[in-house]
């Protein structure tokens, strides 16, 4: 059975946004939570952010870069496909309120799960600045659906092929100087996020970062998501995702998401090699060992 993919598309290079229908959820989602799928039975675990949800049509969007073995099967897949399992709503969804002045900094594959944060906090009554940041000019998506979203939309590229030329970093400051900021939330890489933190921590805004360290269970019980935030153990997938950015060790966070770099590039070489063959083998009429 699974869950039926009943929409795809190709949002920028290796960035997908696919549609399932998911009730139970739907139902329950919140800005700010995660899923973990399976492609597959022997599919590995992977928590993805929940970008997206028509509670209404009991829709829910994921958004995700291709670039693991498991991220690229997942690409592989097409409309009619099915997923073999979804759980979630998992964790602590972000804390909503009105603040006033509020900016969401999102970097690269960050502006997917910062949509639904973005929008709530305008529902909720705040002015919202949302400050996307790419590479470059083809790697920007959603950008009508945030406008809609959000009081200002600011977007950044490295290079200077759109927007502004710079960081996401360097749009929030100009931001912070000219008017009262209340509350900033960093969505992103792991540097980015970093970079937020100490941008604002001189200025004592209230700053938070949704985590995405490496995760397995997703319940707390495996312990492979903890990090530490204030100097106590705290872990992304029960405590989080959201944690005070000031109080975050990122140091230890990025070097933990690098254990198993060359097990990751290993892994996927091979098993991306198996597809390849599986793939020229259907092409050439040989399959299941027959010939």
């Amino acid at each position: 059975m699974g869950y039926e993919i009943l929409y795809k598309k190709e949002l920028c290079q290796n960035q997908y946004e696919i549609k399932v229908k998911a009730p139970f959820i739907t139902k329950n989602a919140k800005a700010g939570q995660f899923i973990i799928l399976r492609t597959d039975k022997n599919s590995e675990r992977i928590p993805l952010t929940i970008a997206d949800c028509d509670k209404q049509n009991e829709i829910l969007t994921i958004v995700y870069m291709a670039v693991g073995y498991t991220t690229k099967k997942l690409a592989s897949l097409d409309v009619g496909d099915c997923i073999e399992d979804i759980v979630g709503p998992l964790g602590v969804p972000t804390h909503i309120e009105k603040y006033g002045t509020v900016i969401c900094v999102a970097g690269g594959y960050g502006a997917a799960p910062c949509y639904l944060i973005a929008k709530a906090f305008k529902e909720a009554g705040n002015k919202v600045h949302m400050v996307m940041g790419a590479r470059t000019k083809d790697l920007i998506f959603w950008e009508d659906k945030m406008k809609n979203a959000v009081s200002e939309l600011h977007i950044t590229t490295d290079d200077g092929t759109y927007g502004t030329k710079g960081f996401t970093t360097d749009v929030t400051k100009k931001i912070i100087d000219t008017q009262k900021v209340d509350y900033v939330i960093a969505v992103g890489p792991m540097p980015m996020m970093r970079a937020v933190a100490e941008l604002t921590r001189p200025y004592k805004i209230k700053t938070e970062a949704s985590m995405n360290p490496i995760m397995v269970d997703g319940t707390g019980m495996c312990g492979a998501c903890r990090l530490t935030v204030g100097g106590k153990v705290k872990f992304a997938c029960v405590d989080g995702p959201d944690f005070d950015a000031h109080l975050i060790d990122f140091d230890e966070v990025i070097n933990r998401t690098k254990i198993y770099k060359d097990e990751e590039k290993r892994c996927d070489e091979t098993k991306c090699n198996l597809i390849k063959k599986g793939i020229e083998l259907e092409k050439t009429g040989v399959s299941n060992g027959r010939n």
